[in-house]
């Protein structure tokens, strides 16, 4: 449920986040590891991947904000006082999705690093069933 202007505005830019819950993968390994097969892992990284495209998006739309923030509605020191605390959120907004950005990014890394791992490990086991 989005409640007030603030909750419509973050409805506008990134959708209804409690409408439809993501699916989740793996699970059932050892030690805090997670076990996926090629294809299912492949799926995840595109999913991250789309993720990753959708925080890029929102940060050219928070920058544009911010460029917009930085405006005070009128001369008056209260209209001043306004716009640099709305630009203080907003550029605290921005930092948080390069935040989230650069998380995604790496948490892809290392996906497609396990990928790579498990094609090599896949392609050495098959050599042993080869006569």
């Amino acid at each position: 449920m989005i409640i007030g202007e603030a909750g419509a505005a973050a409805q506008a830019l990134w959708g209804d986040v409690f409408d439809t819950p993501g699916r989740v993968y793996g699970g059932g390994g050892k030690g805090g590891q997670f076990k996926m097969d090629p294809e299912e892992l492949s799926a995840v990284i595109g999913q991250w991947e789309d993720l990753v495209d959708k925080i890029v998006d929102d940060g050219q739309k928070i920058r544009q904000i911010v460029q917009i923030g930085q405006l005070a509605p009128g001369q008056d020191p209260v209209s001043g006082g306004y716009a640099s605390t709305s630009s203080d959120s907003v550029l605290a907004l921005l930092k948080q999705n390069d935040s989230m950005r650069k998380y995604a990014q790496e948490y892809i890394k290392k996906l497609k690093e396990a990928q790579s791992k498990t094609v090599v490990t896949d392609q050495d086991l098959s050599g042993t069933f080869k006569a």
